[in-house]
């Protein structure tokens, strides 16, 4: 068995809506049928008694090697804890080919995953040892490493629960929620919103005590010292035990609490010194160590925090007893677990002694050890819920010492016998505020209600019921794409959205051009929806990066298909025939939102059978409206736009809504057809985004197709009284359109220029001029600059063998290079002659048309 090919497919893909592993898989005739495999299964399942059933193709029962493999990388990262379902594989055109393809949570650990699944299978095969612990227990450290701890997955699980996009930015925390001008960013607890000065107040202690201490929040009296011999002043001064803290540290690190003998001091003070050079020593306040959390102007949760301890029972020492509770599933090394394991380090040790304890001492039953002075879960605490029984008065100071400090979302520490009662009441006090603080012992409490405090911090970025997403066209099919989307743009920009866009040219923020070649693909659409500057987007999605990656967003508003032709890199990526392109087209489709639209062309049977798949409403566009889909639709009430003699025409039930093709410059008065096919679309797309008629209207009236607003699009100049056509078609549907628009547009003799791109089918090639030869005058053959795999000649070879039953072309030049053919055909024009030229690089080329233009 061989793997050729490795793909994160990171979207909405031609197999699921998952994020997948798709790999091509090979395997020889002796690995294509298990059950012809002695002894395989056998100790397959011997290594991996999970695996579960070996699943074949759709409506075969042959399982193969490739099957196996599936099996084995699903189930793999499902044993290890991992939330995916999803596999499947399935045979391709080539004998002994497959596609794997395994769903995953997070790309490292899928990758992980399948490898380990390519182990196992050859260890199966030659029966050799595989170790599964340690598989399993890789992919689990791996997951936990990369995977989102547990404050900021609840939040993000929040923002999923509310259809709220969301992609990682880092493989730490930071995520953005929402698209373009809607997006917002978190980092753990902490948000757009928290406020970077309010952050550096919580980090400082003492100006944290004094700025509650003038909110008259109650805080424990205490000063910052430098030495030892400073902190024992300090502690003379209040005159009671004392808290040791680093003056800006974090998760109890350094803390010691209730102590009083210098001893005790200098040693607190050293270990508090290696964390920050300001320590701080304040008085020890009696009571439990609670947190309460507060968001926006609200207390959401609040939790009693016990220190890590132990139980004794007269049998076990003090370390055979942290190893009982470090057993405990809950606990973990890290955040990942709802409890963290105790440790026995220096300070713990040194917190036993202060009880006259050792590790090896044995505690009588019932006796209760405690191993640290703070209660901090990273520490090995435990938390139990009291959010129900916070004093109202209790909770009003909480918030207002977080409002005086000037976070968002902010955890505060009290220190008082019970939450029942007033801080003042009990003399208890804030002991410190948190910023970006640990959600898990609300989330997973030891004792005690969960509480959802994502979705608490997601409601103070996104009010009820938004969603953070902005309006997406996705806009698919073989010809017309590109000049779709720049209308559905231009239909946009004109309401004063500022509309993202990709296409083959580039991608365009509000009209700007950031960036070059052919952007049609899922990072360009990304980058798009990251730009915070977009109001919309508009994107065109080509069949390779569906196939490569799967798109850029998770569902669009609206989705587009245009048409489904023959030419369109058939014969690539196991894309063979036409109704495999139809489901690589279909993606976006299946994609739109419960409450977007699908606008499809309904004469088109590959496109018109894809309503059924589409999870929203279907608008059908035709220039027949007898045609019996676009009938049927509108007698259902549906949407449907059609050409009827001057005017496009937008119905629903009976409602109808007339656009004069005279006001439509693209369509030149209707007579291209294809372009007004083009419109049709676009008036589709922008009547399911709600636009305005009267401005749709004008929007399209004072769209113009040139070579600056949708260049390689049916660009039209003058030239010496003849007639240049410049345009990107590069298929035979293509090809057949714009002959069809030549048709209806007067000339005295008709020349075209053309080439081809390599990395068609032959038959492809010789197609395009065959139709050519019968319907111009002369051909100007060229190769272009790049022959995409072809050696020299072979496609010129292919484009002349088509013109070998020409009826009409007596005229053929074959010229190298692009520029040069151009100049070759102007030369021959004369008034009233029309030429068409195909153009390969589309900036270069009519800048070239442009110069010569200019010059005649």
């Amino acid at each position: 068995m061989d793997v050729s090919r490795i793909r994160a497919l990171r979207g909405p893909n031609l197999w699921s809506r998952h994020t997948a592993i798709e790999a091509i898989v090979s395997c020889p005739a002796a690995e294509q049928v298990v059950d012809d495999m002695p002894g395989f299964e056998v100790r397959l399942r011997a290594r991996f008694p999970q695996i579960g059933f070996l699943e074949p193709d759709g409506g075969k029962q042959v399982v193969s090697m490739a099957h196996a493999l599936a099996s084995a990388a699903l189930a793999l990262q499902s044993q290890a804890g991992c939330p995916v379902t999803f596999s499947r594989t399935v045979s391709t055109i080539e004998t002994g080919v497959y596609q794997v393809v395994v769903e995953y949570s997070e790309e490292e650990v899928g990758r992980l995953a399948f490898n380990l699944a390519l182990e196992l299978c050859r260890a199966a095969q030659a029966d050799t040892p595989f170790d599964l612990t340690n598989a399993l227990a890789r992919i689990r450290e791996l997951d936990e490493d990369v995977r989102l701890g547990p404050s900021t997955g609840s939040i993000v699980n929040a923002a999923i629960k509310r259809g709220i996009p969301f992609r990682r930015l880092t493989q730490g925390s930071m995520v953005q929620f929402g698209w373009g001008s809607r997006q917002k960013r978190i980092q753990a607890a902490e948000t757009s919103n928290t406020s970077a000065i309010a952050e550096s107040i919580a980090q400082d202690k003492d100006l944290t005590k004094m700025l509650l201490h003038a909110a008259g929040v109650p805080v424990p009296n205490g000063r910052v010292v430098t030495t030892a011999e400073d902190a024992w002043k300090a502690t003379e001064e209040i005159g009671a035990a004392v808290v040791i803290k680093p003056l800006d540290g974090n998760q109890g690190k350094g803390v010691a609490v209730n102590i009083s003998s210098r001893a005790e001091i200098e040693q607190a003070f050293a270990n508090a010194a290696r964390i920050s050079d300001e320590v701080i020593v304040e008085r020890y306040l009696h009571g439990h160590d609670y947190r309460l959390l507060v968001i926006g102007n609200k207390l959401v949760a609040a939790a009693r925090r016990d220190p890590p301890q132990v139980i004794g029972d007269g049998v076990h020492t003090i370390r055979q007893l942290i190893d009982q509770v470090n057993a405990d599933p809950l606990r973990g090394d890290g955040h990942a677990t709802s409890l963290t394991k105790i440790r026995l380090d220096d300070i713990a040790i040194s917190v036993l002694a202060g009880q006259h304890l050792d590790p090896e001492a044995i505690p009588a039953q019932g006796v209760r050890v405690v191993l640290r002075n703070n209660a901090n879960l990273s520490t090995g605490g435990t938390a139990t819920d009291v959010t129900d029984d916070v004093h109202p008065d209790m909770a009003a100071r909480a918030i207002a010492a977080a409002q005086m400090v000037g976070l968002d979302i902010c955890g505060v520490d009290v220190v008082c016998n019970s939450v029942h009662a007033s801080m003042e009441e009990q003399g208890g006090g804030i002991v410190e505020v948190n910023a970006a603080p640990g959600l898990r012992m609300h989330l997973s409490p030891s004792y005690g209600k969960s509480r959802d405090v994502g979705e608490a911090i997601v409601s103070t970025m996104y009010e009820d019921g938004d969603d953070g997403r902005i309006p997406v066209v996705a806009v698919a099919g073989t010809n017309g794409k590109t000049t779709t989307v720049r209308l559905i743009t231009h239909l946009l920009a004109e309401t004063g959205l500022r509309v993202g866009m990709t296409n083959t040219d580039g991608v365009y923020i509000d009209k700007q051009r950031i960036d070059t070649g052919d952007c049609s693909g899922p990072r360009s659409a990304r980058n798009v929806l990251f730009h915070p500057d977009v109001d919309a987007a508009v994107l065109e999605t080509a069949r390779g990066g569906v196939l490569r990656e799967g798109l850029g967003f998770d569902r669009c508003h609206v989705a587009v298909v245009t048409n489904i032709g023959m030419g369109d890199h058939l014969g690539l990526s196991y894309i063979s025939t036409v109704e495999d392109l139809a489901v690589v087209k279909r993606v976006i489709v299946e994609n739109v939102a419960p409450t977007g639209t699908a606008v499809l062309n309904a004469a088109d049977p590959m496109v018109a059978k894809m309503a059924s798949s589409c999870p929203g409403s279907v608008t059908f566009f035709a220039l027949d409206p007898q045609h019996p889909i676009m009938a049927t639709h509108r007698a259902q009430g549906h949407r449907i736009v059609y050409r009827d003699g001057d005017a496009i025409v937008a119905a629903q039930g009976g409602f109808e809504q007339r656009l004069k093709l005279s006001g439509i410059p693209l369509t030149r008065n209707g007579g291209i057809g294809f372009q007004v096919e083009n419109v049709m679309a676009s008036v589709g797309a922008a009547w399911a985004l709600g636009l305005d008629w009267a401005h749709i209207a004008a929007a399209l009236n004072s769209f113009i197709s040139d070579s600056d607003t949708a260049p390689g699009r049916f660009n039209l100049f003058d030239y010496k009284g003849a007639t240049l056509i410049a345009d990107y078609g590069h298929n035979p549907d293509a090809i057949q359109a714009l002959i069809k628009a030549v048709d209806s547009m007067p000339s005295k003799r008709r020349s075209v220029v053309i080439s081809g791109a390599g990395d068609r089918r032959d038959a492809d090639i010789t197609q395009q001029t065959e139709m050519l030869g019968d319907a111009f005058d002369e051909v100007v053959l060229y190769q272009d600059q790049c022959q995409r795999g072809r050696v020299d000649g072979e496609v010129i070879a292919l484009l002349r063998q088509g013109l070998e039953k020409a009826t009409r072309t007596s005229d053929i030049k074959e010229i190298y290079g692009e520029f040069l053919a151009i100049d070759t055909a102007l030369a021959s024009l004369k008034d009233g002659d029309l030429c068409l030229i195909l153009i390969d690089q589309i900036d270069e080329a009519l800048a070239h048309i442009n110069m010569r233009v200019a010059e005649a």
